[in-house]
């Protein structure tokens, strides 16, 4: 997934230039630097979660979120840290996700953010506390950008969950390896889910370069059955791909089935400006 591939790696590498100031002269850190304001940017975040975005979450002590966060890395060569560092900021950020609201993707971040609409349809992993505090933090390259199973989203997910891909990403939906195939399919708990709903969904004026049964799609659907696990595909879902057509109203895409819908709302209103002119004055009489 592109967003915070890794929570802890984002948020780990986002701290590459503070710790560059801790290393010797010889050893500089070449990437770019840390997001400005970071402990006011975490704890800021923190707070904003608790307070508006997710008040059901509880609760927390932002302060201690950062400190936890701040001595993962604090005086450590980026290069040696890892995920099981921040183990006292998971323990402080953890939250439950509720039933049939996870949602997993792939290649379409900005889509993500606008159908999950803040937690109040969905939670994807930038929903929650930690990824909240960690999404588009300026960042230096990671050893570590792909662990990230100590959070355990996947896990905790339940219910129906779903999978939204780009049908347009070159190579296919469903890239192999991938964050999805590799750490979040494999954590799926099949006690807990009862099925997973996938929506293949291109982009506005985008290639079909896949769908439902076919190319990578078939991987992940071989996937899914190989794992027992129920599920439904659907191409370019109506809810997602309404939303898509908010920004291209008037693109070939979005207007396909303008005439048939005009046509068939124009003969509905006329149907019922008959009854209720014609039909109920004679059934009163």
């Amino acid at each position: 997934m592109q967003i915070l591939h890794c929570i802890l790696g984002t948020l780990l590498l986002s701290i590459c230039h503070l710790v560059q100031l801790n290393k010797a002269a010889d050893r500089k850190w070449l990437g770019p630097g840390t997001t400005p304001n970071l402990e006011d940017i975490v704890i800021g975040r923190c707070y904003d979660y608790i307070a508006t975005v997710n008040p059901s979450v509880g609760a927390r002590n932002c302060s201690a979120i950062w400190a936890a966060f701040r001595s993962a890395f604090l005086s450590k060569d980026p290069c040696s840290v890892f995920p099981s560092d921040f183990e006292l900021f998971i323990n402080l950020t953890h939250h439950d996700i509720p039933a049939n609201k996870s949602l997993f993707w792939e290649n379409n971040k900005s889509l993500v953010k606008k159908y999950t609409d803040t937690t109040n349809r969905y939670m994807a992993l930038g929903d929650t506390l930690p990824g909240w505090i960690g999404d588009n933090m300026q960042f230096c390259g990671s050893v570590i950008g792909t662990d990230k199973k100590e959070f355990g989203y996947a896990k905790k997910s339940s219910g129906e969950i779903q999978i939204l891909l780009n049908g347009s990403t070159p190579g296919g939906a469903f890239p192999v390896p991938s964050f999805l195939s590799d750490f979040e399919i494999p954590n799926f708990q099949r006690d807990k889910v009862t099925k997973i709903n996938i929506w293949v969904v291109d982009e506005i004026g985008g290639v079909d370069v896949d769908s439902c049964g076919n190319n990578s799609i078939a991987i992940l659907e071989s996937l899914l059955t190989s794992k027992q696990f129920p599920y439904e595909c659907v191409d370019n879902y109506r809810p997602v791909r309404i939303l898509q057509c908010v920004d291209f109203p008037h693109h070939a895409d979005c207007t396909t089935n303008r005439s048939a819908f005009t046509t068939s709302s124009w003969m509905i209103m006329m149907t019922l400006t008959f009854f209720t002119l014609i039909i109920v004055p004679l059934l009163n009489h």
